[in-house]
């Protein structure tokens, strides 16, 4: 087979491969979330192997222990989060009264100095920007509730999950072991080679990206609490579990929490106190926490992780939200690695090397 006749081959597998993909996203949920956990426990199911258990035993020990400890840390927190979102949802009248009246009065006075002119085209851009938004926020709403949120789908992430991990965690080594007797001979060592630095990208992003959003829930959690503020444990759990999206965590955690603070706050201290809580955890975030935990060893641009989540919520719900980061982590690897051999190749310098490489690759 000529390589245009490989390439072409290559192309129509992985464009059949997406349609299927796009095709079947309202049920793989459960197996995306299976395959994830089976992914990331697969090295303690290796370690216990090595201690003498059996791959059957190792994998019934560590997923009993992982859906018990989630479990047990569902069931306490629940209530206690239960109470503060029907909190929260009750100030919401009465937050929206107050900003109405501390802001209207600041912007009506601002209008009133504007040109008639420059304010019709205020008012049109922003028709036109609010309907362009609310028809994307719908329309990623409605995919991902379609994805991911209805009951027959929730219904089969909790009994399909813990069944899908058992099997895939149990014959992991077995499964890669065959996806590696598949590959094509010639360029099979490079291709072993992008895996494992995908597989090195991707586990050194969501393990250090993980302990961040931990880190950061806890703080901002503890923090809110401490000061007093109303459903404080609710907003900074959601603030730091959400800063996996860059800058998305500490601007919703900080507005949400400013806007409970004015309502329930007569004085500006602890407004002020609100407010550097998530200064803070931003600025360790960007300075401390990333730096140390994630590093720029992993590749990944936070605008590349923002785009990538945004098109996975759009094009597939909640699953292509659970699959954008990897994705991007492939795609990221797979792009520094044809730029490195374009760099060494005739097409760039005009030289007699070749684009594939000696194994042909």
């Amino acid at each position: 087979m000529t390589r245009e006749r490989q390439t072409v081959f290559w192309i129509a597998g992985g464009a059949a491969f997406l349609v299927l993909l796009h095709l079947l996203s309202s049920i793989l949920l459960p197996f995306v979330a299976g395959m994830a956990i089976a992914y990331f426990l697969d090295p303690v199911a290796d370690w216990l192997e090595e201690r003498k258990f059996s791959r059957t035993l190792a994998t019934t020990l560590i997923l009993l222990t992982f859906f018990i400890v989630a479990g047990a840390l569902l069931t306490m927190l629940f209530p206690l989060l239960h109470r503060q979102i029907v909190d929260l949802f009750r100030m919401i009248p009465g937050i929206v009264e107050t900003l109405r009246t501390e802001a209207v009065p600041w912007l009506e006075s601002i209008i009133a100095e504007l040109p008639a002119e420059t304010m019709d085209d205020i008012r049109n851009a922003a028709k036109d920007f609010a309907g362009k938004a609310v028809k994307w926020i719908t329309s990623v709403a409605a995919n991902i509730w379609s994805g991911g949120v209805a009951f027959f789908n929730m219904l089969s992430l909790l009994v399909i999950t813990p069944v899908v991990a058992f099997y895939l965690l149990r014959d992991w080594d077995l499964i890669t072991a065959k996806i590696d007797s598949w590959l094509p001979r010639r360029p099979a060592t490079t291709i072993r080679e992008q895996f494992v630095e995908i597989d090195k990208t991707l586990a050194a992003f969501v393990r250090g990206q993980s302990t961040v959003c931990l880190v950061l829930a806890l703080f901002y959690g503890i923090g809110l609490t401490i000061v007093g503020l109303k459903s404080g444990l609710l907003v900074g759990l959601g603030a730091g579990l959400i800063s996996f999206i860059p800058y998305l965590g500490a601007a919703v955690g900080l507005a949400v929490g400013l806007g409970i603070a004015v309502f329930q706050f007569s004085e500006w201290m602890p407004i002020a106190v609100v407010a550097g809580i998530f200064l803070i955890g931003q600025t360790a975030e960007s300075y401390i926490l990333t730096p140390r935990l994630v590093g720029d060893r992993v590749g990944l641009h936070p605008v590349w992780i923002i785009f990538a989540l945004l098109a996975g919520g759009a094009l597939f719900g909640f699953t292509g939200v659970l699959l954008a980061v990897p994705v991007a982590a492939v795609m990221g690897v797979l792009t520094r690695f044809a730029i490195g051999r374009y760099l060494n190749s005739a097409l760039y310098d005009g030289g007699g090397g070749g684009f594939g490489g000696e194994d042909g690759a």
